[in-house]
């Protein structure tokens, strides 16, 4: 089994396929990845909500292309199995994130990774996760 330190939220896979702030160290943090053959996780709820934010904003042509990029990268798609979504809800329940961004802080908090973010909410659990912010 791999090893695995690293979480990807919405935000920095986003930022990844857009081009946009923080996409020079999403690539470096993807080349690691690869090069060390240690897998990034991704949550399958942040998976949709890229998804489903790629095709209403681009198309569905383009959110297929997107999603058959995040096959050929470095990441694990993690299924929101009970346990997950039960951490996932405490943490909604004690701040005013996006219920995706819980699911993000959830998973690393089960593997004891950081989540790589440059979303601010995660501002809110940087107690309980460590942030890597990617800008």
């Amino acid at each position: 089994m791999k090893q695995v330190f690293r979480v990807l939220d919405s935000y920095s896979v986003i930022a990844y396929i857009e081009n946009e702030p923080g996409a020079k160290t999403m690539i470096e943090i993807l080349k690691a990845a690869r090069d060390t053959g240690t897998d990034l996780l991704f949550c399958v709820i942040n998976w949709g909500e890229v998804y489903y934010i790629t095709r209403r904003e681009l198309g569905s042509e383009r959110a297929e292309e997107v999603a058959r990029l995040l096959q050929s990268l470095p990441i694990e798609i993690i299924n929101a199995d009970a346990a997950l979504t039960r951490v996932a809800a405490e943490f909604k329940s004690k701040h005013k994130m996006s219920y995706a961004d819980c699911f993000a802080a959830a998973l690393a908090k089960s593997r004891n990774a950081e989540v790589v973010t440059g979303d601010k909410e995660f501002k809110q659990v940087e107690k309980e996760v460590r942030i890597h912010w990617i800008d």
